[in-house]
C-alpha cells in the first residue's frame, strides 16, 4: 500500500509498488519468509517526477529501496 500523501496519482503509486516488488524479489533468497511492510521515507511529488514511467522516478524509488533492504539485511546478519 502506498498512501496518497507520498504520491498523489494512482499511476505513480502503482509504479512505486512495482519497484517494491522487483527489488524485494532480488532479496528474496536472503530474507526470511515473512510478511514485510515497506515504508518509504521520501515523497514523490508530481513536480519533481512529472511522468510515472520516468527513469528518474524508478531510480529514486529503487535507490531508496536498496538502502532499506541493505540496512535490514545488515541487522539480520548482526542478529544471527
Amino acid at each position: 500500500m502506498v498512501p496518497k500523501r507520498w504520491a498523489r496519482r494512482a499511476v505513480t503509486r502503482n509504479a512505486i509498488k512495482r519497484q517494491i516488488y522487483n527489488v524485494s524479489a532480488s532479496f528474496d533468497a536472503t530474507l526470511p519468509q515473512a510478511a514485510y511492510v515497506v515504508r518509504l521515507r521520501s515523497g514523490f511529488d508530481r513536480k519533481a517526477f512529472p511522468s510515472a514511467s520516468s527513469e528518474a522516478l524508478k531510480l529514486a524509488v529503487r535507490t531508496e529501496l536498496l538502502q532499506l533492504f541493505a540496512r535490514f539485511g545488515g541487522r539480520q546478519g548482526a542478529a544471527s
